[in-house]
């Protein structure tokens, strides 16, 4: 019986230390949000004037600097996280685009046109901003690991196999990684792709998913 009782106890407990992990959880998660959106905000005022500090990230949050720590080591890693977040919406966004077109080819042009969309003004003030904090880190942005080609990359494994292509993964990681390259040289330029650069890199990526015969 007394057996019985400590492990019901035990049972107890456990419950209600998941249930105060799961409450942590709820609470951590909106934590961190607002932590992104602050920091986001901040580094966008600030644009490419001043490095945002941890101090003014918090206060605009609302939170301490126990509740930054708690889930950051540093801004960089903040940043890192930031970059990564970007790069999720952007996929997000990317995504919806696509879906409103019903051929691989045209597919692959509203894939094009998403990507290039981070070059437009505002965006791109906001983008640079953050790429330029991050460039305070030793190893800059991808110190963290983070590929943010990857989920954009993932948006045409199915396009390029309906184009023709035996190696979709390969060539979309390709492709990916040459539009964000040019992206990125839109963004420190300043500039914004014309319409005749858009349908060049959107025939580059046809192309790039595109079958060839092997010369003999």
């Amino acid at each position: 019986m007394a057996e019985n009782e400590v492990r019901d106890g035990n049972d107890v407990a456990a419950r209600i230390a998941a249930e105060t992990m799961a409450k942590r959880g709820i609470d951590y998660t909106s934590e961190v949000r607002r932590l992104l959106d602050a920091a986001l905000e901040v580094i966008g005022d600030l644009g490419t004037t001043s490095r945002a500090r941890v101090a003014d990230i918090v206060a605009v949050a609302g939170l301490s600097n126990d509740a930054f720590y708690r889930h950051f080591p540093s801004k960089d890693a903040l940043v890192t996280a930031l970059v990564e977040d970007g790069a999720d919406r952007l996929a997000s966004y990317v995504a919806h685009q696509m879906a409103k077109e019903a051929t691989p080819g045209e597919k692959v042009r509203r894939w094009v046109e998403g990507v290039l969309s981070q070059s437009k003004e505002k965006i791109a003030a906001t983008t640079v901003a953050v790429l330029w904090n991050g460039s305070s880190a030793g190893n800059g942005v991808d110190a963290g690991g983070h590929d943010p080609s990857r989920p954009l990359a993932a948006l045409l494994h199915d396009p390029f196999t309906a184009l023709g292509s035996a190696d979709a993964e390969l060539r979309a990681s390709l492709v990916a990684k040459a539009v964000l390259g040019k992206v990125s040289d839109y963004l420190w330029a300043g500039k914004q792709p014309t319409r005749a650069e858009v349908e060049r890199i959107t025939e580059f990526c046809i192309d790039a998913a595109t079958p060839r015969p092997r010369k003999r």
